[in-house]
């Protein structure tokens, strides 16, 4: 099974505020809005979209390759990402750059402000798939990246006759529509979580169904609400993986995205994929930073079995990750 994850590559920032936004920013001034932020703590992870889906993906017991562009100081971090089974071969380094910085400030809401420096990453529009072999790919995922590169990586799977799925995310708030109706066209799922969904019905002028005229799926994140997808066939709505805790939630989408690709190209149904995409995401919810969780394939499977019961796809999965192994073990 070939899965390529594109998207940007960061080390992120993640500070805590004691206190509520809402307290601070005034509706009638947003105009001139100014506002300050004293935070209490501040860590520095591994995270940027693409490693946080890929890693996510070989705790499921895949062998993701990684694409993307990086800087000089990514060595460590490459390092890290191959010892736990990720494919760091298609990931590019520029010597005279540095790689994607993203910062976050969280509330006692969960709510974020966060601000993104590009860095190595304006260049993955660099990069292209017409110089690997399309047969040998199955999935694509698009995420998060420079807007160029997901317009360009969009268009040459189309072009290839490859699976992706379009993640805009956070980049709806800079694309225009052009950019957007250009990426998502012909993607077999764009996803979302339920305020995206409505900034891409808004950026588009179209409701579910009329993206559901260029995507072969809408896939919905609604926080505590669970998930939703709809396609022309069928609308399922699956209850949120029950958390133990809840630390902080920079990474959840990222790690829901990693069981929503595992359930596709394991054909499972969409409540199985929604399913699995549910526990996978609620792991990172117990921990600070994306990439600090941790499970063994018998955890997963036994958690799975506690929040949504036995299901066929659970010895599926454990047979496909054990064939996986031998590539790329993870440690």
């Amino acid at each position: 099974m070939s899965i390529i994850v594109t998207g940007s590559i960061a080390w992120d920032y993640l500070m805590r505020f004691p206190g509520y936004f809402r307290d601070h920013i005034l509706p009638e001034h947003v105009h001139r809005l100014s506002v300050s932020f004293l935070v209490d703590d501040k860590e520095r992870h591994r995270g940027g979209c693409a490693p946080n889906i890929a890693y996510s993906l070989a705790l499921l017991g895949n062998r993701p390759k990684l694409m993307g562009t990086a800087g000089i100081d990514f060595d460590d971090y490459a390092a890290w990402l191959n010892s736990v089974g990720i494919d760091t071969s298609l990931t590019y380094v520029y010597d005279q750059e540095f790689t994607a910085t993203f910062t976050v400030i969280t509330d006692l809401d969960n709510n974020q402000i966060a601000s993104f420096h590009t860095g190595a990453m304006a260049r993955s529009r660099e990069l292209s798939f017409h110089n690997l072999d399309k047969d040998s790919i199955d999935w694509v995922i698009i995420a998060p990246n420079d807007p160029q590169a997901m317009v360009r990586y969009a268009g040459e799977c189309r072009e290839l006759g490859i699976k992706f799925i379009y993640d805009p995310s956070q980049q709806l708030a800079r694309i225009d529509r052009d950019e957007f109706m250009r990426s998502a066209e012909g993607a077999a799922v764009l996803t979302v979580n339920d305020y995206e969904l409505e900034m891409a019905k808004k950026l588009s002028g179209l409701d579910i169904d009329g993206l559901l005229d260029h995507v072969g799926a809408v896939v919905v994140t609604r926080g505590a609400e669970g998930a939703s997808v709809y396609t022309r066939a069928e609308t399922h709505h699956v209850p949120v993986a029950k958390e133990e805790a809840i630390v902080e939630p920079t990474g959840v989408g990222d790690a829901f995205r990693s069981g929503l690709l595992t359930g596709l190209a394991y054909g499972f149904d969409w409540p199985t994929t929604l399913q699995l995409a549910n526990v996978a995401a609620v792991y990172v919810l117990e921990r600070v930073g994306t990439q600090n969780h941790s499970y063994s394939l018998d955890q997963y499977i036994a958690r799975f079995r506690a929040c949504y019961g036995d299901n066929p796809a659970l010895e599926i999965l454990r047979n496909r990750a054990v064939q996986n192994t031998p590539e790329y073990p993870p440690t």
